[in-house]
């Protein structure tokens, strides 16, 4: 493999902390032990970019694995070792529980299949997970021949433990280090090589949202869903990459693992784990009527009750499942929580406890193409570093710096502060570090994207009190609303709900006799000069006259159109998009000018409206021969509104009622009046 760029900084500036990441694919399958462990293997004896080192320790690390790894059918042979030998070393999960009776410790050890393994108590209080779910470890285990003729004796003995953990304290400073000296472009491509990913091979949607899947191991109680088609690596970050997440299978799931239980107080996976995962989430189901209860409040407040007592934990929630059809057909036929288990499929309450829906059908199939044979940081030193990154908030990088539109609830703004903190932690695990407000952006649409598509979804199920899906914001000192949409419900060639950014609007041409009526899409910039540019070169002759009439207009009813601005003073690039085979941009007056004074005004048109009506000099409103087609067509290309001239009101009885039923018709007097009748109230 030959290095690149990023993989000699990064050897540089994470010295000792990377390793290959093609190495580990070398051992896959071979082990019985998860991702993180070889990982932990390698970095002991191939951090390094010297070749000859890394051969070396790649046979170290072979030898090791098989020598101290159990498989399924030799651990009576393992056990047989110990006991000739007096002492074997082996690598496997070790748990440990009080035993109040013997007033001791007592060890697990589930390769071996030891239950009643013997461990000294400072061994526990060094390693106190081992009491909270256990952790995988380097073990010397020991066995006494004289003990074991007692009765009731337990031979085997726990000498020595040690974790298979390179991180220890100080590991995020070592980050932070780190991550100074590399661009933000470098290091987010660093952190997905670390999980095994080439961001070279993976589009810049599929880079953001696999930075996303990172964001339930940063951020404390964070929910997430992610569903879409198999095959896209969904549950791998979860089960192969950090020690402090718990993947569970579907099947039934029992309230006294999840949460508490009831008998002895055990804490169940959420205190235990940084991230619980429910893989193949269709077929996963409560032992109790009240599970999807108790995970509810769960959720929303990070407690859950037992008894009297109200327990605290800060496990992520992450719901994972699979589409058995495409997303295009899913929303057809229902809404994109389908594939949730009967109880949670309709249930809006849950819904609005999940922080973001992450579209898994926008990331590709798994194939060996995509995994990286770069450097990346071993395993754990980033499951660690993650892990300490849980301890605060980055939401105040939002502080008067960013405004959400009112669309936003109470508990649309928390998710949407929770997932711009976890991806500010990814970026700048640096706190102190300033926050560019690209960057800041960036993570403000991604998150809103992701929230917005759980809004639609109880939308879609039919809740009145979630009907308004338009998410926006503001960022800066321009004071400009942008809204941001899921690109799923989106299409080029339709007109959606949500608002376009300033100066643009949808149009419809009425056609004449040569062509029909057509779609189009004008967009308008504005900016320091004078003057109207058509960017479109040649200009279609009509769309050119269009263009000429509303700039006329917007000079002489100035005062009337966009108060004490000035139009003289600015220059406006106009640009015609067409989307059907119609062409001219013939009679689009009205729609330009609305454009012309959006862009100078700053505010954009409202949602799903489309524009219709051509402009004289004279600032009259020409007639429109066709008004019946016109609706027809807007309804096609789904717009839910119409603004059309008043002159058409009467042509429009014959208008079906199931189109009339379906889109608005709003009628307007003149130049002035249909201004006021689009602009979005922001």
């Amino acid at each position: 493999m030959e290095l690149d760029d990023l993989d000699r900084v990064a050897a540089e500036a994470f010295h000792g902390l990377v390793v290959r990441k093609d190495l580990v694919r070398q051992f896959r399958g071979q082990f019985p032990v998860p991702t993180y462990v070889v990982e932990f293997m390698l970095g002991r004896y191939c951090a390094t970019i010297d070749e000859q080192e890394i051969a070396e320790g790649l046979d170290i690390v072979r030898t090791q694995l098989s020598s101290r790894t159990v498989r399924a059918d030799e651990d009576e042979l393992v056990k047989s070792n110990a006991r000739k030998s007096g002492a074997v070393r082996v690598i496997d999960i070790i748990t440990a529980r009080l035993e109040a009776r013997s007033d001791s410790y007592l060890a697990s050890l589930p390769s071996l299949r030891l239950n009643d393994v013997r461990i000294a108590d400072d061994l526990v209080h060094e390693n106190d997970r081992m009491l909270t779910g256990g952790f995988y470890a380097e073990v010397d285990l020991g066995y006494d021949a004289t003990i074991a003729q007692e009765r009731g004796g337990r031979p085997f003995q726990i000498n020595a433990v040690r974790p298979i953990q390179l991180s220890t304290r100080g590991i995020l400073d070592r980050i932070i280090e780190g991550r100074a000296k590399l661009t933000t472009a470098q290091w987010k491509d660093f952190l997905l090589r670390s999980v095994g990913l080439e961001p070279e091979r993976l589009s810049p949607r599929a880079r953001d949202l696999s930075l996303l899947r990172m964001v339930p191991f940063v951020e404390r109680n964070y929910n997430m869903v992610e569903l879409g088609p198999r095959g896209t690596g969904k549950s791998h970050l979860f089960q192969q990459v950090s020690p402090y997440a718990h993947l569970v299978s579907g099947g039934k799931a029992t309230v006294a693992r999840m949460f508490v239980n009831m008998a002895n107080g055990q804490r169940g996976l959420v205190c235990q784990y940084d991230v619980v995962c429910f893989d193949e989430i269709s077929g996963v189901s409560f032992d109790q009527k009240d599970g999807v209860n108790i995970m509810k409040g769960y959720m929303e407040s990070g407690e859950f009750s037992r008894g009297r007592e109200s327990i605290r934990a800060e496990g992520s929630i992450v719901l994972v499942g699979n589409f058995d059809v495409d997303v295009q057909h899913q929303q057809r036929v229902g809404h994109l929580f389908g594939p949730l288990p009967p109880e949670m499929r309709n249930d809006t309450a849950l819904m609005d406890r999940i922080h973001s829906y992450l579209p898994g059908w926008d990331i590709p199939k798994v194939d060996r193409t995509l995994f990286t044979d770069h450097f990346g940081l071993v395993s754990d030193v980033l499951a660690e570093g993650f892990t300490k990154l849980r301890d605060g908030s980055r939401a105040g990088a939002l502080m008067g710096r960013v405004h959400f539109g009112g669309a936003l609830s109470g508990r649309d703004q928390n998710a949407v502060n929770k997932s711009v903190s976890g991806l500010l932690k990814l970026l700048y695990p640096d706190q102190a570090m300033p926050v560019p407000e690209d960057d800041l952006e960036w993570a403000v649409r991604l998150a809103l994207e992701c929230r917005r598509r759980v809004k639609e979804q109880q939308k879609r199920i039919g809740s009145a009190e979630f009907r308004n899906t338009q998410f926006s914001y503001s960022i800066g000192n321009d004071g400009v609303e942008h809204f941001v949409a899921t690109p799923e419900l989106q299409s080029e060639d339709s007109i959606g709900g949500d608002p376009l950014s300033a100066g643009q609007t949808w149009a419809i041409s009425p056609g004449g006799q040569d062509e029909g009526a057509g779609l189009y899409r004008i967009e308008v910039t504005e900016g320091v000069g004078s003057g109207v540019r058509i960017l479109n070169q040649p200009p279609p002759p009509p769309f050119r006259e269009s263009v000429r009439i509303a700039e006329q207009n917007l000079y002489s009813r100035a005062s009337e159109l966009v108060g004490d601005r000035n139009p003289r003073e600015h220059e406006f690039a106009v640009q015609l998009r067409s989307f059907d085979a119609v062409r001219s941009g013939a009679d689009l007056g009205i729609a330009v000018l609305i454009a012309l004074c959006s862009a100078l005004l700053n505010r954009p048109v409202k949602g799903g409206l489309v524009v219709v009506g051509g402009l004289n000099l004279g600032g009259s409103v020409e007639r429109i021969h066709n008004p019946i087609d016109v609706v027809e067509l807007a309804r096609e290309k789904g717009a839910t509104a119409v603004l059309m001239p008043v002159s058409s009101r009467r042509s429009l009885v014959d208008l079906s009622d199931e189109v009339a039923a379906k889109v608005q018709v709003v009628f307007y007097l003149d130049t002035a009046d249909a201004l006021r009748k689009v602009l979005h109230e922001g």
